[in-house]
């Protein structure tokens, strides 16, 4: 975990303070599948920004985030860039929307933050290119590999009803 102490940083209101840190990622849990990040370790730029209100802090790096394609679960590959800013003010009182809760005693916790701005980069689906074609929902085989129909597929019994209603409207 890597964790950054605020206390070693005294800025004044309008002064900056800008590093380059190495960030651990740990894995994500997306639907049930493992993505692991590569780099484990990306360098990340950290930038605090002091307020007359608060501490404005911003989080860039850059990481590929490698697991199974969400349609066919071949391996797949997804570059991420990562852009997240938090805002800590100085007497937020009790709005949670002042605070980030990424902070904990004067140690900002970049890896539990970078963990959640990768996971909020991501896309709805991972795939393993655009138009994966995924399984076939009757045998299981790769449609991008193997294109094929089932023909003469028979229709569940129990439909029988709503069908006979389909064709006689």
């Amino acid at each position: 975990m890597t964790t950054f102490n605020l206390r070693n940083v005294k800025l004044r209101p309008g002064e900056q303070f800008r590093d380059v840190v190495e960030v651990d990622l740990e894995p994500l849990e997306l639907g049930g599948q493992r993505y692991v990040p590569v780099p484990e370790r990306p360098e990340a730029a950290l930038a605090l920004t002091q307020t007359s209100s608060g501490l404005v802090l911003e989080l860039e790096l850059q990481t590929r985030v490698l697991g199974p394609c969400m349609r066919c679960l071949a391996d797949a590959g997804l570059d991420v860039h990562v852009a997240a800013r938090e805002y800590q003010a100085t007497s937020p009182g009790e709005s949670d929307e002042l605070t980030t809760p990424y902070i904990a005693a004067s140690k900002l916790d970049l890896s539990a933050w970078a963990h959640d701005a990768v996971a909020l980069a991501l896309p709805d689906k991972i795939l393993c290119r655009e138009d994966c074609a995924g399984l076939c929902p009757v045998c299981g085989r790769d449609l991008n590999r193997e294109p094929h129909e089932h023909e003469g597929e028979e229709a569940d019994p129990r439909w029988a009803a709503l069908s006979e209603l389909r064709d006689r409207l």
